[in-house]
């Protein structure tokens, strides 16, 4: 990729839902995560074509997906489909797969919306919480 530094990624993260996927974008170089869009597609190959389109807009190095848990880190019936998802990213898209625990990230993203005018969707917001978590966890390491 020309332009790049070595170290420097693009990332898409995802706040994924059943009904609805937020998604986010940031860069490792500057650490920044910002919402994008929401994907409200109702089949699972619709949704993945919306997804194809930003990985073309985008073109990331690794994509990050938020991993839903229950408060005391146990499995819900959430988890697996958020799995399944990550695992058919990995495949269709040849990218490296990242998951993360997105426990309170809808949560958090609520919190910075209050009090704010229209802006990104409630998931996308979440994906961007997701996101930085997971470049915070990467620096610290």
């Amino acid at each position: 990729m020309s332009g790049a530094q070595p170290g420097d990624e693009t990332l898409l993260a995802f706040d994924f839902g059943a009904r609805r996927t937020g998604v986010a974008i940031g860069n490792t170089l500057t650490g920044t995560a910002r919402a994008l869009a929401q994907i409200c597609e109702p089949s699972n190959e619709r949704r993945m074509e919306r997804v194809a389109a930003l990985i073309r807009e985008w073109q990331p190095q690794r994509l990050v997906v938020g991993r839903p848990l229950h408060p005391d880190g146990a499995r819900h019936e959430s988890t697996a489909r958020c799995e399944r998802f990550a695992r058919q990213l990995a495949g269709r898209f040849a990218l490296p797969v990242e998951l993360v625990d997105e426990r309170y990230s809808t949560v958090a993203a609520a919190a910075q919306a209050a009090g704010r005018g229209p802006g990104a969707t409630l998931d996308a917001r979440a994906a961007a919480i997701i996101l930085r978590q997971y470049l915070d966890e990467r620096t610290s390491a």
